[in-house]
């Protein structure tokens, strides 16, 4: 995880991967795939050395020009290093895997950069546990999620405690994997993007209250869905799954 010049001084730290369990499992992930390959925040190549033992051809990004200049020294020719800022760095135009330890603080912003790519397949990304566990739905899903569902699966196959990293950080991580959909659950992304963002920010107490204050369905077609998909009158947007995300769109359709 490296330096980067955006947010507080106590951001710039870098911490950097150091479990061998934890990146066998990330190395598992990506082999999923098997076109190129986009490290992002490559670091000092915690990642990008067993990753290149695979042949694939991979890109690794790294904002710290010393690093990127170590690294691309110690790695074979199928890795070209970047020295070059996740956030602006051109991602591929055809199919790619996406990897990365990404920095703690600027985890949100990558995924939404990530998330509205088109051309990536898989991403598989080391982000603070609370996030990966919001993104996957897990104990809830958050807007982003809910956003983004239809057209991408989220799941976390690892918690990473803070101790696998160096320096330690003050919590623990979480690999996220993001798959595209081959076929995705809704078709139209603007409009249904801006429902879910009236349902997550709607008043009331629970969908049966929110949902006719959203403009899209009835008091007595709210209570109808719920009832069909077995959810109490009080359930909360962060509870629906993706299916009934993309059921419940249906409704408004």
């Amino acid at each position: 995880m490296s330096a980067h010049p955006y947010g507080g001084r106590h951001e710039l730290g870098q911490n950097f991967l150091t479990d061998p369990a934890t990146i066998a499992t990330v190395c598992s992930a990506a082999a999923r795939t098997t076109g190129p390959l986009v490290e992002l925040a490559a670091g000092d190549g915690a990642l990008t050395v067993p990753l290149s033992r695979s042949g694939r051809p991979i890109t690794a990004v790294e904002l710290d020009p010393r690093r990127a200049r170590r690294l691309d020294r110690r790695t074979p020719a199928n890795v070209e290093v970047v020295q070059g800022d996740l956030l602006r760095h051109r991602l591929p135009g055809v199919r790619h895997t996406v990897v990365g330890n990404l920095p703690f603080h600027l985890t949100t912003v990558t995924l939404r950069r990530l998330l509205g790519h088109p051309h990536w397949e898989l991403a598989v990304l080391l982000v603070q546990w609370e996030v990966a566990r919001r993104r996957a739905g897990i104990g809830g899903a958050s807007q982003l999620t809910a956003a983004w569902w239809p057209w991408y699966a989220f799941t976390v196959p690892a918690k990473v405690p803070a101790h696998a990293f160096r320096p330690r950080p003050d919590v623990d991580g979480g690999i996220l994997v993001i798959t595209r959909r081959t076929d995705p659950l809704v078709t139209d992304r603007a409009p249904y993007q801006e429902f879910v963002r009236r349902v997550f920010t709607g008043r009331g107490h629970g969908l049966a209250a929110i949902l006719p204050r959203t403009g899209g369905i009835g008091t007595r077609a709210a209570r109808r869905w719920l009832a069909a998909e077995g959810l109490r009158p009080a359930t909360l947007p962060r509870d629906l799954t993706a299916v009934q995300w993309a059921s419940l769109w249906e409704q408004v359709c």
